[in-house]
C-alpha cells in the first residue's frame, strides 16, 4: 500500500483592497461641504472668509465635469448651502415650505454649476466661472414670482474685507469679486503643486492665478475712499421703536391690538425719557412693519392710540400698518403721521412676498401644505417709490423683504433719500438667523449707496447703521426698546448707485460669452470627430 503525499497549496494572497467604491463618494461629499462652508460664512457667524475655501472646493468639485455630473454635484452643493441658510422659513409653518424653497434655490445653484463646469476648461477659467455664478444670482433674484435674492454671496460679506466693492459696483460686483478670489485660490494651489511636481510652470499661468486672488483684494483696498460716513447734509436725530410682540410665531396676528399697544407704549415711554432729559428729542420716529395690523383709517380706536403716541413724542412718526379696503387686495403700508395734522403720505410695499403675503398656485400648493389657507386675503403691490420728507430729512423706505432687492433700495436713493429706513417684522421667524441675515443686507446697502440705514423691527434685531456699514446701535431680540441716535445725512451718489444694473449686465455678458465660447468649441470638436479621413486630415 503506497502512501500518497500531498503538499498543501500556499494560501491565496490577500486581494488588494478595492478603494474605488469609496473614492466615488469624495466629490459628492466635497460638494456638500463646499455648500456648508458658504452657509457658515453668513451671519450671525463672523466667518465671512469661509466663503473663499468654499468656492475653492466647489471649483475643484466641478473642474472638467460633464454636464450631468455637474448638475448632480451642483445640486448637492446647493442643498448644503440653502438647507441650513433658509431653515427659518419653516419656523412656524413646518418643514414643507422650507424644504421646497431650499430645493428650488438649490436647483438654481445646480444649473449655475453646470455653467461653471463648462467654462472650467477655458483659459483664465476663474474669471468666467465667477461671472457665471453672478449671472446665476441675477436670474434667481428675478424669477420666478419676482425672484428670491436671499443667499446672494454679497450679503455674507458685511464684515469682510471685500465690502468696499459694494460702493463701486453694487452687490453683483461684490459677489463676483469674492467668488473670483475663491476660484483663484484653487488655481493658485494647482500652480504650486505643478511647480513642485515639474520644477516649472508657464509664467502666464502663474500670473493669471496670482491675479485672480490679488486683484479682488487690491480692488477692495482701492475702493476704500468710496466708503465715506461724513455728514454732507448735516445730521438728524432718529428714533427706532421696537415694541415687541406678545408671543412668538404666527399667533401674534391674532393679537394685533397688543402689538399696536406695545409700540405706542414704548413711544410714550421714550417721550417721558426725552422730557426728563435722558435722551435727546428725535427729529422723527420710525415704527416697524406691521406695528399696527389694525387699519387706522377704518378703526377709530387704533387711530386714537397712534395719534396719542405721536403727539406725546412730538415728532413725525412713520407707522407700519395693514390697510383693509372694502374691495381688492390688502396693502402693507407705511404711513407718515404728523403730531399736528395726523396721517399724511403713504408708501405701499412694492416687492411683496410670494407664499407669505400672496399665494401663487394656491390649489397646487395646498396638496403639500394646508398652511396656504392662512393667507385668506392676499396683499397687492404698490407702484410708487417711498421717500418721505420727515422734518426736512428725505428718508427712503424699503419694507423688510424689499431690502434683498437691488432696485428697491437704489430707487429710494435716486429719488432723493438722504437716509434709508428698513421697517421690518421678523416675529414669525422666532429666534432664527433670519433677522441677522437681513441686518447684514442693510449693512451692505449702507456701503453700496453711502447712506445711514435705520432698521426698526417689531421683535429684533433693530439697529442703526452708519454709511460705512458699522452698527452703532442695536437692540436685543424680543425686547422692547427705543434706539435714539444722531445719524449723518448724505446726498452724493456712489458709483454703484449711478451705474445701476450696468455692472451686473456686463458680468452677465462675460458669463454668456464664456458659455458661448465653450459651446462653439464643443460643436467644432464633434464635427471634427465626425469628419472622414480626408476631411480630418485637412482640419487644423
Amino acid at each position: 500500500m503506497s502512501a500518497t503525499i500531498t503538499t498543501a497549496e500556499p494560501p491565496p494572497a490577500p486581494a488588494a483592497r478595492d478603494t474605488r467604491h469609496w473614492t466615488r463618494f469624495v466629490r459628492p461629499a466635497a460638494a456638500v461641504l463646499s455648500g456648508v462652508l458658504l452657509y457658515l460664512s453668513f451671519p450671525p457667524r463672523p466667518l465671512w472668509w469661509l466663503v473663499l475655501p468654499g468656492f475653492a472646493l466647489l471649483g475643484w468639485v466641478l473642474s472638467a465635469r460633464r454636464m450631468r455630473a455637474a448638475l448632480g454635484l451642483g445640486l448637492l452643493a446647493g442643498l448644503g448651502f440653502m438647507l441650513p441658510l433658509l431653515h427659518w422659513t419653516g419656523e412656524d409653518v413646518g418643514p414643507v415650505p422650507w424644504l421646497a424653497l431650499a430645493l428650488a434655490e438649490a436647483l438654481f445653484v445646480a444649473v449655475g454649476c453646470m455653467g461653471i463646469a463648462a467654462v472650467s476648461r477655458l483659459a483664465y477659467w476663474p474669471v468666467w466661472a465667477a461671472a457665471v455664478w453672478t449671472l446665476d444670482e441675477a436670474v434667481r433674484a428675478r424669477v420666478p414670482f419676482g425672484g428670491f435674492p436671499w443667499g446672494k454671496i454679497a450679503f455674507g460679506q458685511a464684515d469682510g474685507v471685500f465690502l468696499p466693492l459694494a460702493a463701486l459696483g453694487g452687490t453683483p460686483l461684490l459677489s463676483f469679486a469674492v467668488v473670483l478670489c475663491g476660484f483663484g485660490l484653487l488655481e493658485a494651489v494647482r500652480q504650486v503643486r505643478r511647480f513642485r511636481a515639474t520644477g516649472g510652470v508657464p509664467r502666464a499661468a502663474v500670473v493669471a492665478a496670482a491675479a485672480t486672488v490679488a486683484v479682488p483684494a487690491l480692488a477692495a483696498f482701492a475702493a476704500l475712499p468710496l466708503v465715506d460716513d461724513s455728514a454732507e447734509d448735516g445730521t438728524a436725530t432718529v428714533a427706532a421703536i421696537q415694541g415687541n410682540v406678545p408671543r412668538l410665531g404666527l399667533d401674534f396676528n391674532s393679537q394685533r391690538r397688543a402689538v399696536l399697544d406695545n409700540h405706542a407704549a414704548r413711544t410714550e415711554e421714550l417721550a417721558r425719557d426725552v422730557k426728563a432729559g435722558k435722551v435727546p428729542q428725535p427729529d422723527f420716529v420710525l415704527w416697524p412693519e406691521n406695528s399696527s395690523d389694525l387699519d387706522p383709517f377704518r378703526n377709530a380706536d387704533a387711530r386714537d392710540v397712534i395719534d396719542r403716541a405721536v403727539k406725546a413724542i412730538g415728532a413725525p412718526t412713520v407707522v407700519g400698518a395693514v390697510l383693509t379696503p372694502d374691495t381688492g387686495t390688502l396693502r402693507n403700508t407705511l404711513i407718515q403721521w404728523d403730531p399736528v395734522s395726523g396721517p399724511g403720505a403713504t408708501y405701499d410695499k412694492r416687492h411683496i412676498q410670494p407664499f407669505g403675503e400672496y399665494m401663487p398656485m394656491r390649489s397646487f400648493v395646498r396638496i403639500f401644505s394646508k398652511d396656504v389657507d392662512r393667507v385668506q386675503r392676499e396683499f397687492g403691490p404698490g407702484d410708487k417709490v417711498g421717500v418721505f420728507d420727515l422734518a426736512g430729512t428725505k428718508v427712503g423706505f424699503v419694507t423688510c423683504y424689499e431690502a434683498a432687492f437691488d432696485d428697491a433700495v437704489r430707487d429710494t436713493v435716486k429719488h432723493g433719500g438722504q437716509l434709508i429706513a428698513v421697517p421690518s417684522n421678523n416675529a414669525t421667524f422666532g429666534r432664527s438667523e433670519m433677522t441677522y441675515q437681513q441686518l447684514a443686507m442693510s449693512q451692505v446697502r449702507a456701503v453700496e449707496h453711502g447712506r445711514s440705514v435705520v432698521v426698526p423691527v417689531t421683535s429684533g434685531v433693530s439697529a442703526v447703521i452708519r454709511p460705512d456699514g458699522t452698527i452703532v446701535e442695536k437692540s436685543g431680540m424680543f425686547t422692547p426698546d427705543a434706539l435714539v441716535d444722531e445719524v449723518p445725512l448724505r446726498s452724493s451718489l456712489t458709483p454703484a448707485t449711478r451705474l445701476g444694473v450696468l455692472p451686473e449686465g456686463l458680468l452677465a455678458l462675460v458669463a454668456v460669452a464664456g458659455i458661448g465660447w465653450v459651446t462653439v468649441r464643443s460643436v467644432r470638436a464633434r464635427k471634427g470627430r465626425g469628419a472622414g479621413p480626408e476631411d480630418a486630415s485637412a482640419a487644423p
